[in-house]
């Protein structure tokens, strides 16, 4: 099309009005406490060693600064007050859970003070991190991104999300994960090294922070593997609990 500068071709309307060339994936989402209305999923952004005692388990020390990595949006694993289930991932034979407090963001922004961080908060859940621990090991052995241990698919369960205006103990909290009936994480999320609002601000340094990303901001000691048949309960005050059984495995 004469006149118009290079790159415009863009914006040419038979381009915008045309239909995706494969089905455009849904939008993951989570339930809301009290509400019909559900949560969209944009990020999952993850803390690591977010807890000293964690740290200390896993080989680490001291106040350094938060690093984060990632899982796929469609990762989340929505898990009602009733409860679910997920298979048994591919690839591995040593599944861990992280049990965490999930921060869901609900106005974005870069560069964000730590004194107005909470104001960008729109709720908060529980969650767990799943671990493909030994993927992880062999790929930290050889220098090598361990993506593939963290980010597989129904790798984060989600509980529903509460409105942050009725959880405002949400760095005093005590938080357990109980296997089989048998506490395995316990804790507080004052024992945090990075509090939430810390967190946010880190984070937004990095990435500018959107409506509907999720922040999972670190897990207690106490992590280990889960099998097939294992039923895992999620507790924290103020927040929904649930459980989540581990199906068989991945064909």
């Amino acid at each position: 099309m004469p006149g118009l500068p290079i790159g415009s071709q863009s914006l040419m309307p038979e381009v915008m009005m045309s239909q995706f060339v494969v089905r455009a994936p849904e939008t993951p989402s989570v339930p809301m406490v009290g509400s019909e209305a559900r949560f969209p999923v944009h990020r999952i952004y993850c803390v690591g060693r977010n807890y000293a005692d964690h740290a200390i388990e896993m080989g680490a020390s001291g106040r350094e600064p938060p690093f984060f990595f990632m899982k796929p949006a469609d990762a989340v694993l929505p898990v009602g007050a009733g409860g679910g289930e997920m298979a048994y991932p591919s690839l591995t034979t040593n599944l861990h859970h992280e049990l965490e407090l999930v921060v869901a963001i609900g106005q974005g922004g870069r560069d964000i003070p730590v004194a107005q961080a909470l104001d960008h908060v729109y709720g908060y859940a529980m969650g767990l991190d799943l671990t493909r621990r030994d993927l992880q090991d062999d790929m930290k052995q050889h220098r090598r991104p361990w993506c593939i241990s963290k980010g597989f698919d129904q790798s984060a369960p989600l509980g529903p999300i509460t409105p942050a205006a009725q959880v405002p103990q949400v760095q005093q909290m005590a938080i357990r994960l109980d296997v089989n009936g048998t506490v395995r994480q316990s804790g507080s999320t004052d024992q945090m090294i990075w509090n939430v609002a810390e967190i946010i601000a880190q984070a937004s340094q990095a990435w500018a922070l959107q409506p509907g990303d999720l922040i999972f901001t670190g897990t207690p000691a106490g992590v280990g593997a889960v099998v097939p048949g294992d039923v895992l309960t999620v507790w924290s005050e103020g927040l929904t609990p649930f459980t989540l059984r581990i199906g068989a495995r991945v064909a």
